[in-house]
């Protein structure tokens, strides 16, 4: 069976699969290569797969607790996995100082254009992205790489909205920095990649 009409808001899947676990599979259709993506970025490809399973097993398994008062499971799917991505920080972490050392980024892999310019250009960023704190780190990234908006990080990470606006702001502060000071740094190539690192 294939999941709700795209009409449908998320509380409504998440309130119908209560009665019919299957539909439950429509939330999978709509967030899982959003949600494997952003894995994939903060782990890798491997830990990618595993993250995404985990995060919609983990949802289907607490759906009955999901606030329906909120049309959007957006913000709810990013929360678990950032939950789940934290409890692997310390591989995150060895992963970005890998990739400081040696520029290998897990993603590049399957960019096909200007791989190589990308790779030493993100080299820089991913020191400065080890030197963060797991808090910090988590709201940087969800805004950056999951487009997430401020609210949703909130929701997502359950923590004030004030919380989410200092936490970004003194993560893109530690980010300028880093760069600023890594002469390999090449501005116009990262912000290339994402304009809003520096901002």
């Amino acid at each position: 069976m294939t999941g709700p009409p795209a009409t449908t808001d998320d509380a409504e899947v998440v309130a119908q699969s209560l009665e019919q676990p299957e539909i439950f599979a429509g939330l999978y259709d709509r967030y899982a290569a959003d949600i494997h993506r952003y894995a994939a970025r903060r782990l890798g490809e491997g830990a990618a797969d595993d993250i995404t399973a985990e995060t919609f097993l983990i949802a289907f398994r607490s759906r009955r607790r999901y606030d329906t008062a909120r049309g959007n499971a957006r913000p709810w799917l990013y929360g678990i996995a950032a939950n789940l991505i934290g409890k692997q920080r310390r591989g995150e972490e060895r992963a970005l100082r890998a990739m400081a050392r040696t520029g290998d980024d897990p993603v590049a892999a399957s960019w096909s254009e200007r791989c190589d310019e990308r790779i030493a250009a993100q080299a820089p960023l991913a020191g400065a992205l080890a030197g963060l704190s797991s808090g910090d780190r988590h709201v940087l990234l969800l805004v950056a790489w999951a487009d997430l908006g401020y609210q949703e990080v909130a929701e997502a990470l359950h923590i004030p909205l004030g919380t989410v606006r200092s936490r970004l702001n003194r993560a893109r502060r530690k980010v300028r920095e880093a760069l600023s000071a890594d002469p390999a740094f090449v501005k116009s190539d990262v912000m290339e990649l994402n304009p809003s690192w520096t901002k």
